[in-house]
């Protein structure tokens, strides 16, 4: 019996946009356009666009609160063959008296599973590094010895791995960015604690609408221990393959506008804003995202159809 690999990306979709979840605060990073940003949750995804590319992104999230949570990541990767791909990563983060640094090294092995699909295997390793100046913070009791240690150029290894299966227009991935717990600084509780395990899962489609017109839906289902899951469901057109208009939702979280324009050929410049559906609008002006993504041009002809993500 034949298995239509490209049902799996769809019922994913299908499946994401049913789930009736809560999110609450996270302590990795959110990204809206995480589907221009897929290195930096899945090592898989490491060369897979058969071209190098390179990736910035900026986050500011909830503009007006003091403390809010910044972010800024840099991604390059490239295939180096028809199987093996390898990749850097880094992501810069601050939230309150907190800044975390981290970078890794990405490698992805590519199997050609027939059916016009592949299957790859990604790991990544690296480094952390956590400061706290809690003078930079609010104290919840300003006599707590612990809050007056604070924590400097902290070290801790990073080691990730996931999968990635994709098509020419659909894909579906699973991944756990870091398998080590270790300290991070919570918000809420205004302390450093034991971090927990982070798993992803990702899908997308390209529907060919008219010739001049795509509709890309696409999905992130996050599940940390102890917490409920977190799920995002975006949709985008893409038109005349140069202008990318869309929206996302973050359950129970958030709202989004996004739009993109693909110019000089092989840069691609996408933004993001979010609107908290939560009480917490009343204290913020939204949370602005871009992302600044550049590809080279393929080497070989044989490289005929455009990736759309």
């Amino acid at each position: 019996m034949r298995i239509n690999i490209k049902l799996i990306a769809i019922s994913f979709l299908g499946a994401a946009f049913l789930l009736p979840q809560k999110t609450k605060a996270q302590q990795n990073p959110e990204y809206t356009q995480y589907m221009y940003n897929t290195i930096t949750i899945n090592p898989g995804y490491t060369g897979s666009p058969g071209v190098l590319e390179a990736n910035l992104l900026l986050r500011s999230q909830w503009v007006g609160i003091d403390g809010a949570p910044r972010t800024g990541t840099l991604g390059v990767h490239s295939p180096i063959s028809d199987k093996i791909g390898l990749g850097l990563n880094v992501i810069a983060d601050k939230i309150g008296p907190s800044t975390e640094t981290s970078a890794s090294g990405n490698f992805s092995y590519t199997l050609n599973l027939g059916y016009k699909a592949k299957l790859a295997f990604g790991l990544k390793a690296g480094a952390r590094v956590l400061n706290v100046d809690w003078s930079k913070g609010r104290y919840l009791d300003s006599n707590d010895v612990l809050l007056n240690n604070n924590i400097s150029n902290k070290i801790m290894p990073l080691i990730g791995a996931g999968l990635y299966l994709y098509g020419e227009k659909w894909y579906v991935g699973a991944s756990v960015p870091n398998f080590i717990k270790q300290d991070y600084y919570d918000d809420i509780q205004e302390s450093v604690m034991a971090d927990k395990l982070h798993y992803y899962l990702i899908g997308g489609y390209v529907f060919d609408i008219t010739d001049g017109l795509k509709f890309k839906p696409s999905a992130m289902l996050k599940a940390v221990s102890g917490a409920p899951l977190a799920a995002d469901l975006s949709a985008n057109f893409l038109i005349q393959e140069k202008v990318t208009l869309g929206a996302s939702y973050r359950w129970d979280d958030s709202v989004s506008a996004m739009a993109g324009l693909q110019f000089l050929d092989h840069f691609f410049i996408g933004y993001a804003f979010d609107y908290s559906t939560t009480k917490l609008n009343k204290y913020n002006d939204g949370t602005h995202e871009i992302i600044l993504r550049f590809q080279l041009p393929p080497k070989s002809s044989a490289i005929k159809s455009p990736r759309f993500f």
